[in-house]
């Protein structure tokens, strides 16, 4: 049984675009798509966090 967000985006398919992540390594921005498998599996486990807004 397929959900509301399959049928979404199976009628959105032709609409999508392919999104670069970049992340900070060595001091440069990379593509993290250009990473090996041992760097692509590092990437995956990361914590990601947000700050907080102080006014």
């Amino acid at each position: 049984m397929k959900t509301k967000t399959h049928k979404i985006l199976e009628e959105n398919q032709t609409k999508r675009s392919k999104c670069l992540v970049y992340t900070r390594v060595m001091g440069y921005h990379r593509p993290v798509e250009s990473f090996n498998i041992g760097k692509k599996g590092e990437h995956q486990q990361r914590t990601h966090f947000e700050e907080a807004v102080i006014y």
